[in-house]
Protein backbone atom coordinates (compact mmCIF):
# COMPACT_ATOMS: atom_id res chain seq x y z
CA UNK A 1 0.00 0.00 0.00
CA UNK A 2 1.47 2.83 -1.47
CA UNK A 3 -0.40 6.19 -1.13
CA UNK A 4 0.08 10.18 -2.24
CA UNK A 5 1.90 12.86 -0.51
CA UNK A 6 -0.68 14.28 1.58
CA UNK A 7 -2.45 17.83 1.31
CA UNK A 8 -3.11 17.48 4.95
CA UNK A 9 -1.53 19.42 7.26
CA UNK A 10 -4.13 18.07 10.05
CA UNK A 11 -2.90 14.38 9.50
CA UNK A 12 -5.48 13.05 12.42
CA UNK A 13 -6.94 10.61 9.33
CA UNK A 14 -3.81 9.16 8.04
CA UNK A 15 -2.27 8.94 11.19
CA UNK A 16 -5.45 6.56 12.11
CA UNK A 17 -5.78 5.29 9.06
CA UNK A 18 -5.76 0.87 9.84
CA UNK A 19 -2.35 -0.99 9.05
CA UNK A 20 -1.45 -1.59 5.53
CA UNK A 21 -2.12 -5.55 6.34
CA UNK A 22 -5.88 -4.61 7.35
CA UNK A 23 -6.90 -2.97 4.12
CA UNK A 24 -9.34 -4.53 1.95
CA UNK A 25 -8.33 -5.63 -1.94
CA UNK A 26 -9.32 -2.16 -3.62
CA UNK A 27 -9.99 -3.46 -7.58
CA UNK A 28 -9.54 -0.35 -9.78
CA UNK A 29 -10.26 -2.72 -13.33
CA UNK A 30 -12.24 -0.29 -15.16
CA UNK A 31 -10.82 2.38 -17.09
CA UNK A 32 -13.20 4.96 -15.83
CA UNK A 33 -11.58 4.25 -11.86
CA UNK A 34 -8.31 5.55 -13.20
CA UNK A 35 -8.24 8.96 -11.00
CA UNK A 36 -5.10 11.34 -11.03
CA UNK A 37 -3.06 11.44 -7.78
CA UNK A 38 -3.95 14.92 -6.99
CA UNK A 39 -8.02 14.90 -6.56
CA UNK A 40 -10.86 17.19 -5.05
CA UNK A 41 -13.89 15.81 -5.65
CA UNK A 42 -15.85 18.74 -4.54
CA UNK A 43 -13.90 20.22 -7.52
CA UNK A 44 -14.75 17.01 -9.32
CA UNK A 45 -18.14 17.31 -8.52
CA UNK A 46 -19.08 21.29 -8.61
CA UNK A 47 -16.45 23.06 -10.25
CA UNK A 48 -16.44 20.73 -13.17
CA UNK A 49 -20.07 20.68 -13.76
CA UNK A 50 -20.28 24.47 -13.94
CA UNK A 51 -17.73 24.85 -16.09
CA UNK A 52 -18.92 21.92 -18.70
CA UNK A 53 -22.61 22.95 -18.25
CA UNK A 54 -22.92 26.43 -17.23
CA UNK A 55 -24.04 27.72 -13.67
CA UNK A 56 -27.97 28.82 -14.80
CA UNK A 57 -28.65 25.15 -14.63
CA UNK A 58 -30.91 24.08 -12.00
CA UNK A 59 -29.17 22.57 -8.93
CA UNK A 60 -31.38 22.22 -5.74
CA UNK A 61 -34.91 22.53 -5.35
CA UNK A 62 -37.07 22.81 -2.29
CA UNK A 63 -40.63 23.30 -1.53
CA UNK A 64 -39.75 27.41 -1.77
CA UNK A 65 -37.02 28.14 -3.67
CA UNK A 66 -34.21 26.75 -6.25
CA UNK A 67 -30.45 27.17 -5.97
CA UNK A 68 -28.67 26.80 -9.80
CA UNK A 69 -25.29 25.42 -9.88
CA UNK A 70 -23.99 28.83 -9.98
CA UNK A 71 -25.59 29.79 -6.27
CA UNK A 72 -24.32 26.52 -5.03
CA UNK A 73 -20.25 27.63 -6.12
CA UNK A 74 -20.39 30.86 -5.02
CA UNK A 75 -21.94 29.57 -1.74
CA UNK A 76 -19.67 26.89 -1.42
CA UNK A 77 -16.83 28.67 -2.10
CA UNK A 78 -18.03 31.55 0.44
CA UNK A 79 -18.59 29.07 3.00
CA UNK A 80 -15.11 27.28 2.40
CA UNK A 81 -13.47 31.31 2.97
CA UNK A 82 -15.86 31.60 5.88
CA UNK A 83 -14.41 28.17 7.17
CA UNK A 84 -10.47 29.04 6.68
CA UNK A 85 -11.08 33.06 7.40
CA UNK A 86 -12.86 32.63 10.47
CA UNK A 87 -12.37 29.50 12.12
CA UNK A 88 -9.19 29.22 10.83
CA UNK A 89 -9.84 25.37 9.33
CA UNK A 90 -6.93 23.80 7.90
CA UNK A 91 -7.13 21.04 5.37
CA UNK A 92 -7.30 17.62 7.32
CA UNK A 93 -9.54 19.41 10.60
CA UNK A 94 -12.36 17.60 10.56
CA UNK A 95 -15.94 19.49 10.38
CA UNK A 96 -19.32 18.25 11.58
CA UNK A 97 -22.24 18.76 9.84
CA UNK A 98 -25.70 18.55 11.30
CA UNK A 99 -29.22 19.22 9.93
CA UNK A 100 -31.90 18.05 7.65
CA UNK A 101 -31.85 17.73 3.98
CA UNK A 102 -31.12 21.39 2.78
CA UNK A 103 -29.42 23.56 0.76
CA UNK A 104 -27.40 25.30 3.17
CA UNK A 105 -26.47 21.68 4.46
CA UNK A 106 -25.10 20.53 0.64
CA UNK A 107 -23.44 24.07 0.40
CA UNK A 108 -21.68 23.55 3.57
CA UNK A 109 -20.39 20.28 2.65
CA UNK A 110 -18.91 21.13 -0.80
CA UNK A 111 -17.25 24.21 1.18
CA UNK A 112 -15.54 21.82 3.51
CA UNK A 113 -13.96 19.84 0.82
CA UNK A 114 -13.11 22.82 -1.04
CA UNK A 115 -11.29 23.78 1.62
CA UNK A 116 -9.27 20.12 2.43
CA UNK A 117 -11.67 19.53 5.15
CA UNK A 118 -12.46 15.80 6.31
CA UNK A 119 -16.72 16.16 6.46
CA UNK A 120 -18.70 14.50 9.38
CA UNK A 121 -22.48 13.87 8.29
CA UNK A 122 -24.51 13.15 10.73
CA UNK A 123 -28.24 12.01 10.97
CA UNK A 124 -29.74 15.13 12.66
CA UNK A 125 -31.98 13.78 15.32
CA UNK A 126 -28.94 12.35 17.10
CA UNK A 127 -29.14 13.12 20.62
CA UNK A 128 -26.16 14.32 22.60
CA UNK A 129 -24.93 11.17 24.62
CA UNK A 130 -24.94 9.71 20.71
CA UNK A 131 -22.96 13.12 19.46
CA UNK A 132 -20.51 12.76 22.32
CA UNK A 133 -19.61 9.19 21.39
CA UNK A 134 -19.44 10.43 17.35
CA UNK A 135 -16.91 13.34 18.88
CA UNK A 136 -15.27 11.78 20.46
CA UNK A 137 -13.97 9.51 18.27
CA UNK A 138 -13.96 11.88 15.24
CA UNK A 139 -12.69 14.79 17.21
CA UNK A 140 -14.17 17.86 14.97
CA UNK A 141 -12.32 21.14 14.58
CA UNK A 142 -16.02 23.21 14.06
CA UNK A 143 -19.46 22.42 13.47
CA UNK A 144 -22.00 23.42 10.92
CA UNK A 145 -25.16 23.07 12.58
CA UNK A 146 -28.94 23.99 11.37
CA UNK A 147 -30.16 26.31 14.19
CA UNK A 148 -33.00 23.84 14.93
CA UNK A 149 -30.57 20.95 16.13
CA UNK A 150 -28.25 23.24 18.37
CA UNK A 151 -29.37 22.64 21.72
CA UNK A 152 -28.99 18.83 21.74
CA UNK A 153 -24.95 19.91 19.77
CA UNK A 154 -24.22 22.37 22.90
CA UNK A 155 -25.04 19.97 25.12
CA UNK A 156 -22.62 17.53 24.13
CA UNK A 157 -19.72 19.25 22.82
CA UNK A 158 -19.89 22.61 24.50
CA UNK A 159 -16.60 24.29 23.87
CA UNK A 160 -16.63 23.26 19.80
CA UNK A 161 -16.49 26.17 17.50
CA UNK A 162 -20.13 26.03 15.97
CA UNK A 163 -21.39 28.20 12.79
CA UNK A 164 -25.46 28.05 12.60
CA UNK A 165 -27.69 28.46 9.65
CA UNK A 166 -31.06 28.88 8.48
CA UNK A 167 -32.39 31.13 11.45
CA UNK A 168 -33.28 34.87 10.60
CA UNK A 169 -30.64 35.99 8.47
CA UNK A 170 -29.39 39.77 8.47
CA UNK A 171 -29.17 41.47 5.58
CA UNK A 172 -25.63 42.90 4.35
CA UNK A 173 -23.43 40.06 6.58
CA UNK A 174 -24.39 41.64 9.75
CA UNK A 175 -25.13 38.53 11.79
CA UNK A 176 -22.66 35.32 12.80
CA UNK A 177 -24.79 32.60 11.14
CA UNK A 178 -23.08 30.88 8.08
CA UNK A 179 -25.65 32.99 5.62
CA UNK A 180 -24.29 36.34 6.67
CA UNK A 181 -21.02 35.34 7.09
CA UNK A 182 -20.87 34.00 3.42
CA UNK A 183 -22.82 37.59 2.41
CA UNK A 184 -19.79 39.40 3.33
CA UNK A 185 -17.19 37.04 0.99
CA UNK A 186 -16.12 37.61 -2.35
CA UNK A 187 -17.09 33.75 -3.54
CA UNK A 188 -14.00 33.57 -5.05
CA UNK A 189 -11.79 30.03 -3.91
CA UNK A 190 -9.24 27.97 -5.03
CA UNK A 191 -10.42 24.31 -3.68
CA UNK A 192 -7.18 22.26 -1.80
CA UNK A 193 -4.80 20.27 -4.21
CA UNK A 194 -5.86 17.14 -2.16
CA UNK A 195 -4.82 13.81 -2.82
CA UNK A 196 -7.29 11.49 -3.91
CA UNK A 197 -6.51 8.86 -1.65
CA UNK A 198 -6.47 12.09 1.30
CA UNK A 199 -9.89 11.10 3.50
CA UNK A 200 -12.61 13.58 2.37
CA UNK A 201 -15.35 12.06 4.44
CA UNK A 202 -15.84 10.52 7.94
CA UNK A 203 -18.84 8.04 7.20
CA UNK A 204 -20.56 7.80 10.93
CA UNK A 205 -21.93 3.79 11.36
CA UNK A 206 -23.04 2.05 14.89
CA UNK A 207 -21.35 -1.73 15.43
CA UNK A 208 -23.64 -4.13 17.18
CA UNK A 209 -22.54 -3.10 20.21
CA UNK A 210 -24.00 0.18 19.79
CA UNK A 211 -20.84 2.04 20.07
CA UNK A 212 -20.10 4.66 17.20
CA UNK A 213 -17.41 3.35 14.13
CA UNK A 214 -16.63 5.98 11.22
CA UNK A 215 -15.28 4.48 8.22
CA UNK A 216 -12.89 6.65 6.17
CA UNK A 217 -13.61 7.62 2.29
CA UNK A 218 -11.28 9.24 -0.17
CA UNK A 219 -11.79 11.69 -2.35
CA UNK A 220 -11.84 9.10 -5.08
CA UNK A 221 -13.95 7.17 -3.52
CA UNK A 222 -16.97 9.75 -4.13
CA UNK A 223 -16.23 9.53 -7.64
CA UNK A 224 -16.09 5.86 -7.59
CA UNK A 225 -19.39 5.14 -6.67
CA UNK A 226 -20.56 7.30 -9.20
CA UNK A 227 -18.21 5.09 -11.75
CA UNK A 228 -19.46 1.55 -11.00
CA UNK A 229 -23.15 2.01 -9.64
CA UNK A 230 -24.12 5.67 -11.31
CA UNK A 231 -22.55 4.63 -14.63
CA UNK A 232 -22.92 1.73 -15.15
CA UNK A 233 -26.64 0.46 -13.27
CA UNK A 234 -28.47 4.06 -12.73
CA UNK A 235 -27.79 5.37 -15.76
CA UNK A 236 -29.53 8.54 -14.95
CA UNK A 237 -29.53 11.51 -16.95
CA UNK A 238 -28.56 15.40 -16.91
CA UNK A 239 -32.67 15.64 -17.38
CA UNK A 240 -33.60 13.91 -14.32
CA UNK A 241 -35.16 15.53 -11.12
CA UNK A 242 -33.75 13.42 -8.30
CA UNK A 243 -35.35 12.85 -4.78
CA UNK A 244 -35.23 10.69 -2.11
CA UNK A 245 -35.94 10.51 2.07
CA UNK A 246 -32.94 9.46 2.99
CA UNK A 247 -30.41 11.76 5.29
CA UNK A 248 -27.35 13.06 3.30
CA UNK A 249 -25.34 11.36 6.81
CA UNK A 250 -26.69 8.03 5.20
CA UNK A 251 -24.53 7.77 2.67
CA UNK A 252 -27.31 6.28 0.58
CA UNK A 253 -28.55 9.65 0.75
CA UNK A 254 -24.84 11.21 -0.28
CA UNK A 255 -24.94 9.47 -3.25
CA UNK A 256 -29.10 9.59 -4.56
CA UNK A 257 -29.09 13.58 -3.94
CA UNK A 258 -25.45 14.76 -4.07
CA UNK A 259 -22.98 12.68 -6.07
CA UNK A 260 -24.94 11.02 -8.59
CA UNK A 261 -27.04 14.00 -9.78
CA UNK A 262 -24.33 16.36 -9.26
CA UNK A 263 -21.71 14.70 -11.77
CA UNK A 264 -24.51 14.82 -14.15
CA UNK A 265 -25.56 18.55 -13.76
CA UNK A 266 -28.85 17.05 -12.94
CA UNK A 267 -30.80 18.40 -9.94
CA UNK A 268 -32.16 17.15 -6.92
CA UNK A 269 -35.19 17.67 -4.62
CA UNK A 270 -34.62 17.84 -0.73
CA UNK A 271 -37.27 16.90 1.42
CA UNK A 272 -36.49 17.67 5.07
CA UNK A 273 -39.30 15.36 6.20
CA UNK A 274 -42.48 14.05 4.30
CA UNK A 275 -45.11 11.86 5.20
CA UNK A 276 -45.69 9.25 1.83
CA UNK A 277 -48.29 11.25 0.63
CA UNK A 278 -46.64 14.52 0.72
CA UNK A 279 -43.73 12.75 -1.05
CA UNK A 280 -46.01 11.77 -4.02
CA UNK A 281 -47.60 15.04 -4.24
CA UNK A 282 -43.64 16.71 -4.26
CA UNK A 283 -42.62 13.55 -7.11
CA UNK A 284 -45.53 15.16 -9.06
CA UNK A 285 -45.10 18.88 -8.84
CA UNK A 286 -41.51 19.13 -9.09
CA UNK A 287 -41.22 16.17 -11.98
CA UNK A 288 -39.48 13.88 -10.15
CA UNK A 289 -37.52 11.40 -12.47
CA UNK A 290 -35.55 9.56 -10.25
CA UNK A 291 -36.16 8.42 -6.46
CA UNK A 292 -34.18 6.87 -3.88
CA UNK A 293 -35.84 5.57 -0.82
CA UNK A 294 -36.40 2.30 1.03
CA UNK A 295 -38.95 -0.50 0.74
CA UNK A 296 -40.97 0.39 3.86
CA UNK A 297 -41.74 4.01 1.74
CA UNK A 298 -42.40 2.18 -1.42
CA UNK A 299 -44.40 0.05 0.45
CA UNK A 300 -46.30 3.47 1.90
CA UNK A 301 -46.29 5.07 -1.19
CA UNK A 302 -48.23 2.47 -3.05
CA UNK A 303 -51.03 2.64 0.63
CA UNK A 304 -51.99 6.30 -0.19
CA UNK A 305 -53.80 5.71 -3.29
CA UNK A 306 -52.02 8.63 -4.87
CA UNK A 307 -49.68 6.09 -7.81
CA UNK A 308 -50.98 8.31 -10.15
CA UNK A 309 -48.47 10.67 -9.34
CA UNK A 310 -46.13 8.32 -9.73
CA UNK A 311 -46.17 7.99 -13.34
CA UNK A 312 -43.00 10.46 -14.28
CA UNK A 313 -40.73 8.06 -12.35
CA UNK A 314 -38.35 6.75 -14.47
CA UNK A 315 -35.76 4.99 -11.61
CA UNK A 316 -36.29 4.19 -8.28
CA UNK A 317 -33.67 2.92 -6.30
CA UNK A 318 -34.23 0.71 -3.35
CA UNK A 319 -31.43 -0.17 -0.07
CA UNK A 320 -31.33 0.22 3.48
CA UNK A 321 -32.73 -3.50 3.69
CA UNK A 322 -34.20 -6.00 1.41
CA UNK A 323 -37.03 -5.15 -1.29
CA UNK A 324 -39.62 -8.45 -0.96
CA UNK A 325 -40.33 -9.55 -4.17
CA UNK A 326 -44.67 -8.59 -3.39
CA UNK A 327 -43.50 -5.53 -2.74
CA UNK A 328 -41.40 -4.95 -6.07
CA UNK A 329 -44.38 -6.68 -7.97
CA UNK A 330 -47.02 -4.00 -6.67
CA UNK A 331 -45.49 -1.39 -7.61
CA UNK A 332 -44.46 -2.09 -11.03
CA UNK A 333 -48.18 -2.95 -11.50
CA UNK A 334 -49.03 0.36 -9.85
CA UNK A 335 -46.74 2.32 -11.82
CA UNK A 336 -45.28 0.11 -14.24
CA UNK A 337 -41.43 0.97 -12.91
CA UNK A 338 -38.53 -1.58 -12.18
CA UNK A 339 -37.51 -0.67 -8.80
CA UNK A 340 -33.68 -0.68 -8.84
CA UNK A 341 -32.72 -2.92 -5.31
CA UNK A 342 -29.34 -2.53 -4.34
CA UNK A 343 -27.08 -3.63 -1.09
CA UNK A 344 -24.83 -1.29 -0.08
CA UNK A 345 -22.95 -0.51 3.30
CA UNK A 346 -21.27 2.22 4.57
CA UNK A 347 -18.21 0.64 4.79
CA UNK A 348 -17.99 0.14 1.24
CA UNK A 349 -19.76 3.95 0.70
CA UNK A 350 -22.89 3.02 -1.54
CA UNK A 351 -23.86 -0.56 -3.26
CA UNK A 352 -22.20 -2.89 -4.80
CA UNK A 353 -24.65 -5.48 -5.96
CA UNK A 354 -27.71 -4.49 -7.56
CA UNK A 355 -29.43 -5.01 -11.39
CA UNK A 356 -31.56 -2.72 -13.48
CA UNK A 357 -34.32 -2.54 -16.32
CA UNK A 358 -34.96 -6.62 -17.99
CA UNK A 359 -31.74 -8.01 -15.84
CA UNK A 360 -33.85 -7.64 -12.41
CA UNK A 361 -35.39 -10.53 -10.94
CA UNK A 362 -37.64 -9.44 -8.21
CA UNK A 363 -36.59 -10.91 -5.14
CA UNK A 364 -33.16 -10.89 -5.87
CA UNK A 365 -30.90 -8.28 -4.80
CA UNK A 366 -28.79 -8.60 -8.09
CA UNK A 367 -25.37 -9.25 -9.54
CA UNK A 368 -22.07 -7.65 -8.51
CA UNK A 369 -21.87 -3.97 -9.77
CA UNK A 370 -19.50 -3.54 -12.23
CA UNK A 371 -16.25 -2.61 -10.94
CA UNK A 372 -17.04 -4.88 -8.13
CA UNK A 373 -16.23 -8.59 -6.66
CA UNK A 374 -18.88 -10.58 -5.00
CA UNK A 375 -18.77 -14.08 -3.43
CA UNK A 376 -20.46 -16.23 -0.91
CA UNK A 377 -18.30 -17.97 1.88
CA UNK A 378 -19.15 -20.95 4.44
CA UNK A 379 -18.45 -20.58 8.03
CA UNK A 380 -15.04 -22.47 7.14
CA UNK A 381 -14.02 -19.38 5.41
CA UNK A 382 -14.57 -21.06 2.27
CA UNK A 383 -16.34 -19.95 -1.05
CA UNK A 384 -19.74 -22.03 -0.41
CA UNK A 385 -21.28 -23.71 -3.60
CA UNK A 386 -23.56 -22.63 -5.00
CA UNK A 387 -27.39 -22.22 -3.85
CA UNK A 388 -25.71 -22.75 -0.25
CA UNK A 389 -26.55 -19.83 2.43
CA UNK A 390 -22.92 -18.38 3.46
CA UNK A 391 -21.20 -14.79 4.35
CA UNK A 392 -21.58 -12.55 1.52
CA UNK A 393 -18.01 -10.90 0.34
CA UNK A 394 -17.26 -7.79 -1.52
CA UNK A 395 -14.23 -6.78 -3.09
CA UNK A 396 -13.92 -3.46 -5.22
CA UNK A 397 -12.50 0.40 -5.67
CA UNK A 398 -13.75 0.90 -2.43
CA UNK A 399 -13.81 -0.93 1.04
CA UNK A 400 -13.84 -0.62 4.76
CA UNK A 401 -11.30 1.55 6.65
CA UNK A 402 -12.44 2.20 10.11
CA UNK A 403 -10.78 4.98 12.10
CA UNK A 404 -8.64 4.11 14.46
CA UNK A 405 -10.35 1.02 15.28
CA UNK A 406 -9.83 -2.50 16.21
CA UNK A 407 -13.40 -4.51 14.67
CA UNK A 408 -11.58 -3.48 11.25
CA UNK A 409 -9.95 -7.64 11.77
CA UNK A 410 -13.33 -9.03 11.79
CA UNK A 411 -14.82 -6.65 8.44
CA UNK A 412 -11.97 -6.94 6.32
CA UNK A 413 -10.59 -10.69 6.27
CA UNK A 414 -7.72 -11.57 3.51
CA UNK A 415 -8.85 -8.78 1.49
CA UNK A 416 -12.32 -9.07 1.31
CA UNK A 417 -14.96 -6.77 3.20
CA UNK A 418 -17.30 -9.17 5.04
CA UNK A 419 -20.86 -7.33 5.04
CA UNK A 420 -22.14 -9.16 7.73
CA UNK A 421 -25.22 -10.41 5.47
CA UNK A 422 -26.32 -13.90 4.87
CA UNK A 423 -26.85 -14.59 1.24
CA UNK A 424 -27.23 -17.35 -1.21
CA UNK A 425 -25.95 -17.06 -5.03
CA UNK A 426 -27.57 -18.90 -7.91
CA UNK A 427 -26.15 -20.58 -10.64
CA UNK A 428 -26.50 -17.38 -12.76
CA UNK A 429 -24.26 -15.01 -10.08
CA UNK A 430 -27.87 -13.58 -8.83
CA UNK A 431 -27.38 -12.54 -5.19
CA UNK A 432 -30.27 -13.63 -2.90
CA UNK A 433 -30.64 -11.90 0.56
CA UNK A 434 -31.58 -14.20 3.55
CA UNK A 435 -30.63 -12.29 7.18
CA UNK A 436 -28.29 -10.45 9.16
CA UNK A 437 -25.51 -12.47 10.67
CA UNK A 438 -25.21 -10.25 13.95
CA UNK A 439 -27.27 -7.87 15.69
CA UNK A 440 -28.17 -5.32 13.56
CA UNK A 441 -31.54 -5.01 12.66
CA UNK A 442 -32.40 -3.10 9.25
CA UNK A 443 -35.72 -1.11 10.03
CA UNK A 444 -37.23 1.42 7.33
CA UNK A 445 -33.67 1.55 5.75
CA UNK A 446 -32.22 2.14 9.43
CA UNK A 447 -29.41 0.40 10.89
CA UNK A 448 -30.38 -0.04 14.65
CA UNK A 449 -27.96 -2.07 16.51
CA UNK A 450 -30.13 -3.65 19.33
CA UNK A 451 -27.82 -3.77 22.49
CA UNK A 452 -27.71 0.32 22.11
CA UNK A 453 -31.19 0.19 22.57
CA UNK A 454 -30.94 -2.25 25.23
CA UNK A 455 -28.63 -0.11 27.34
CA UNK A 456 -30.91 3.09 26.83
CA UNK A 457 -33.76 1.16 28.75
CA UNK A 458 -31.60 -0.29 31.02
CA UNK A 459 -30.76 3.27 32.36
CA UNK A 460 -34.82 3.62 33.59
CA UNK A 461 -35.38 2.93 37.02
CA UNK A 462 -38.28 0.48 36.60
CA UNK A 463 -36.17 -1.62 33.94
CA UNK A 464 -34.42 -4.73 35.61
CA UNK A 465 -33.33 -6.63 31.99
CA UNK A 466 -33.77 -5.74 28.57
CA UNK A 467 -33.47 -7.51 25.15
CA UNK A 468 -34.15 -5.99 21.79
CA UNK A 469 -34.57 -7.58 18.60
CA UNK A 470 -35.87 -7.56 15.10
CA UNK A 471 -39.00 -8.64 14.51
CA UNK A 472 -41.12 -9.08 11.26
CA UNK A 473 -44.07 -6.28 10.34
CA UNK A 474 -45.73 -6.91 7.57
CA UNK A 475 -45.95 -2.70 7.02
CA UNK A 476 -42.21 -1.67 7.80
CA UNK A 477 -40.33 -5.46 6.76
CA UNK A 478 -38.85 -5.60 10.35
CA UNK A 479 -39.73 -3.28 13.94
CA UNK A 480 -37.57 -2.90 16.97
CA UNK A 481 -39.24 -5.30 19.62
CA UNK A 482 -37.95 -5.13 23.16
CA UNK A 483 -38.37 -8.07 25.80
CA UNK A 484 -38.29 -5.92 29.31
CA UNK A 485 -38.18 -7.40 32.41
CA UNK A 486 -39.40 -4.75 35.31
CA UNK A 487 -38.28 -4.67 38.66
CA UNK A 488 -40.11 -5.93 41.63
CA UNK A 489 -43.38 -4.02 42.45
CA UNK A 490 -43.85 -2.65 39.06
CA UNK A 491 -46.56 -3.82 36.58
CA UNK A 492 -46.54 -4.11 33.15
CA UNK A 493 -49.18 -2.46 31.03
CA UNK A 494 -49.91 -0.69 27.94
CA UNK A 495 -49.01 2.83 30.07
CA UNK A 496 -45.63 1.37 31.44
CA UNK A 497 -44.52 0.34 27.69
CA UNK A 498 -45.92 3.78 26.28
CA UNK A 499 -43.61 5.41 29.33
CA UNK A 500 -40.27 3.44 28.08
CA UNK A 501 -41.09 3.95 24.72
CA UNK A 502 -40.88 7.84 25.63
CA UNK A 503 -38.46 7.65 27.45
CA UNK A 504 -35.89 6.03 24.89
CA UNK A 505 -37.30 8.55 22.24
CA UNK A 506 -35.29 11.22 24.64
CA UNK A 507 -32.58 9.52 25.21
CA UNK A 508 -31.37 8.56 21.66
CA UNK A 509 -32.96 9.32 17.63
CA UNK A 510 -36.52 8.57 18.25
CA UNK A 511 -36.39 6.21 14.68
CA UNK A 512 -34.61 4.02 17.42
CA UNK A 513 -37.12 3.25 19.64
CA UNK A 514 -38.57 0.06 20.08
CA UNK A 515 -42.38 0.06 18.32
CA UNK A 516 -43.37 -3.09 20.57
CA UNK A 517 -42.23 -3.92 24.05
CA UNK A 518 -43.22 -7.20 25.87
CA UNK A 519 -42.97 -7.71 29.41
CA UNK A 520 -41.46 -10.90 30.66
CA UNK A 521 -40.08 -12.79 34.00
CA UNK A 522 -36.89 -13.13 32.77
CA UNK A 523 -34.99 -13.08 29.85
CA UNK A 524 -33.84 -16.71 28.09
CA UNK A 525 -30.26 -16.73 28.98
CA UNK A 526 -27.29 -19.33 28.72
CA UNK A 527 -25.61 -20.99 31.82
CA UNK A 528 -22.82 -18.39 31.27
CA UNK A 529 -25.40 -15.60 31.32
CA UNK A 530 -25.81 -14.52 28.25
CA UNK A 531 -29.15 -13.21 26.74
CA UNK A 532 -29.68 -15.70 24.18
CA UNK A 533 -30.94 -13.23 21.21
CA UNK A 534 -31.85 -16.23 18.77
CA UNK A 535 -34.60 -17.57 21.55
CA UNK A 536 -36.06 -13.71 21.25
CA UNK A 537 -35.90 -13.77 17.68
CA UNK A 538 -37.47 -17.09 17.42
CA UNK A 539 -40.48 -15.98 19.72
CA UNK A 540 -40.76 -12.63 18.00
CA UNK A 541 -41.20 -14.64 14.74
CA UNK A 542 -44.00 -16.83 15.58
CA UNK A 543 -45.66 -13.81 17.82
CA UNK A 544 -46.90 -12.05 14.25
Amino acid sequence: MQLSPSAHIDTFCRDNLPPGDQWPELRFDLPELRYPDRLNCGEALLDATVARLGPDRPCLLTPTGTWTYGDLLRRANQAAQVFTADFGLVPGNRVLLRGPNNPWLVAAWFGVLKAGGVAVTTMPLLRSREITALTDLTRPDLAVCDHRFADELATAVPGLPTVLYGGTELPDGAGDDLASRCAARSGSFQAVATAADDVALLAPTSGTTGKPKATMHFHRDLLAINDTFGRHVLAASPDDVFAGTPPLGFTFGLGGLVVFPFSLGACSLLLERVTPGELADAIAEHAVTALFTAPTMYRALLATGKTGALTGLRRCVSAGEHLPAAVWEDFHRATGVKIIDGIGATELLHIFISAAGDAIRPGATGVAVPGYEAAVFGDDGKPAPDGTAGHLAVKGPTGCRYLADERQRNYVVDGWNLTGDTYIRDADGYYWYQARTDDMIITAGYNIAGPEVEQVLLGHPDVLEAGVVGAPDPERGTIIKAYVVLRDGVAGSPAKAAELQAFTKQEIAPYKYPREIEFLAALPRTESGKVQRYRLRQLAATQR
